[in-house]
């Protein structure tokens, strides 16, 4: 039984985007909402996000959604590798950061101070990995990038215990694209 989901991916510049509202987001959203309908059939109940920009934001801005509509009781989970990860960024990601954290159901840190060097985002990793049941990770092997190293850390657990990595790449949302087009196109 599934009950406790991370999900993680790329960061908005490691796939080139760089606007909020740049069409591919729409069909990142689209994949994670139909991972996460299945994951919900088998029973999951919280979803666990770093906090990072990019598919982790898109992720809870999906939870919320299913919340909304059919699953009030999925639960997101924000727990961010240190305190204030947001420091650096730009106004409009602080105040989606923010948003994102005041609608969670539970924020927290796993080392409680400011960033001090790469261990806290492989600790981060580590616990995340550990107290989750399964990694929905968006992340292609051709186009390596910061996801890795959460991948990483997952396999290592799914070689001692029945740990369950769902993995959407690119060549998977070429598929959802072409499918919601031809919808559009009403090609049946």
């Amino acid at each position: 039984m599934t009950k406790i989901a991370i999900i993680s991916g790329y960061k908005p510049h490691e796939i080139g985007i760089f606007k909020m509202d740049d069409p591919a987001v729409a069909y990142i959203k689209k994949a994670i909402k139909n991972q996460l309908l299945t994951l919900l059939e088998e029973g999951l109940e919280w979803v666990i996000i770093s906090g990072q920009l990019g598919t982790e934001l898109w992720a809870a801005e999906v939870v919320f959604d299913l919340q909304v509509e059919d699953y009030p009781a999925l639960q997101l989970g924000v727990i961010t590798p240190f305190l204030n990860q947001e420091e650096s960024w730009k106004e409009a990601n602080k105040e989606w950061y923010e948003f994102i954290l005041s609608q969670a159901d539970f924020v927290d840190s796993v080392s409680r101070k400011p960033y001090e060097n790469p261990w806290q985002l492989r600790l981060k990793n580590q616990f995340l990995v550990e107290k989750s049941d399964v990694l929905l990770l968006f992340y292609d092997p051709e186009n390596e990038g910061s996801p890795k190293f959460l991948l990483e850390a997952a396999k290592k657990k799914q070689e001692k215990t029945n740990y369950n990595i769902h993995v959407i790449t690119f060549y998977d949302l070429q598929v959802l694209v072409e499918d919601e087009q031809m919808n559009e196109q009403d090609f049946y």
